[in-house]
């Protein structure tokens, strides 16, 4: 009677809910139910935000690749980083939408081979952090040698390193779920993968902060003794001096504003790599989690934000484009700095 009993509740249940799989009633997953209007809200914010990370990073994207004044080691660095942004805009934001609304109907490997792609960006990010702080510390604590060590050919070959790296830490990073996909599912209809969250931690997030609070200490200490010397060169009146002053302003001010993003960045990542500090692995795809990761999408979303209010060039070359004039001949010659 009891085991009559327990049957007839699980029928009931089974044809009350709607599940992934119909025909595999024992192991489907249950389908999301329909979005609440607190979550249809979330939904639509998160669209918002989606569209304006394309929008503003495709700018950006157009600007440097554009304008021949723009074609520097540091703006080829900045090129790398909005791709990446525009990826996590085009890419990482509807598809994690779409996941949390929806059924994963793709199977467990391509759940696996999907979840790559976000390493690879969010990887490529941190990795083009680091150039940048490099390319600062060359800039203000090695200003002689700089113009020649670091070329527009020499920033490319290191943008096509980060990204290499990239790809090849998330294959590491995503080793077991490739070996055997679908292994964190608790049912079908689901994709869930896990990372390590130690070798996450260290090779995502401490080495390349190390590097990077490293040399930042290091073009800061520069930077003041810097700042006495040019009180000196303007007491001289020398015209000769009063050029060197005003390439370092010009290399300083860049510093600070690329340091700027980089907080932006560290206030953003910083959560998410903190579970990683309480020794357990990040549970991607578990809804725990969505907070932290459309956080770091966030960042995406603040980088070109930071360029607008900070460079010039992106405010007159962001008028030139949506003002059409970009479709003139010769606009690639425009006086943008």
């Amino acid at each position: 009677m009891a085991r009559r009993l327990l049957l007839f509740l699980m029928t009931e249940a089974m044809e009350g809910a709607e599940f992934c799989f119909p025909l595999l009633l024992n192991s489907s997953c249950k389908k999301p139910e329909p979005p609440r209007s607190i979550t249809l809200l979330l939904y639509i914010v998160l669209s918002v935000i989606s569209l304006l990370t394309v929008t503003l990073n495709l700018l950006v994207i157009i600007s440097i690749s554009h304008f021949r004044q723009l074609h520097t080691p540091t703006n080829l660095l900045l090129l790398s980083l909005a791709v990446s942004d525009f990826l996590v805009g085009s890419l990482l934001i509807p598809v994690e939408i779409l996941m949390t609304a929806t059924c994963w109907m793709l199977g467990d490997m391509m759940c696996a081979l999907y979840y790559m792609l976000p390493v690879i960006i969010i990887t490529s990010s941190v990795a083009n952090m680091v150039l940048i702080s490099v390319d600062r510390y060359m800039a203000i604590c090695d200003p002689l040698h700089y113009p020649t060590k670091v070329t527009l050919k020499v920033g490319t070959v290191y943008v096509l390193l980060c990204w290499s790296y990239s790809s090849i830490n998330s294959v590491f990073l995503l080793y077991d779920n490739l070996k055997q996909p679908g292994r964190y599912n608790s049912c079908n209809g689901e994709c869930v993968v896990s990372i390590s969250g130690t070798a996450d931690l260290v090779v995502g997030f401490i080495l390349p902060i190390t590097v990077i609070v490293v040399l930042y200490t290091r073009v800061f200490m520069v930077a003041v003794s810097q700042a006495r010397a040019m009180k000196s060169h303007v007491a001289s009146g020398s015209v000769k001096h009063l050029k060197i002053v005003k390439v370092k302003r010009s290399e300083m001010k860049a510093a600070k504003t690329l340091s700027i993003l980089i907080v932006v960045f560290l206030m953003c990542y910083s959560p998410y790599y903190c579970v990683s500090l309480s020794g357990q692995d990040i549970l991607i795809g578990s809804s725990t989690e969505a907070f932290m990761i459309f956080l770091m999408y966030f960042n995406s979303c603040l980088n070109p934000i930071i360029y607008a209010l900070f460079y010039p060039w992106f405010k007159k070359a962001t008028r030139i484009i949506v003002t059409f004039k970009i479709l003139q001949s010769n606009s690639s010659e425009a006086n943008i700095l």
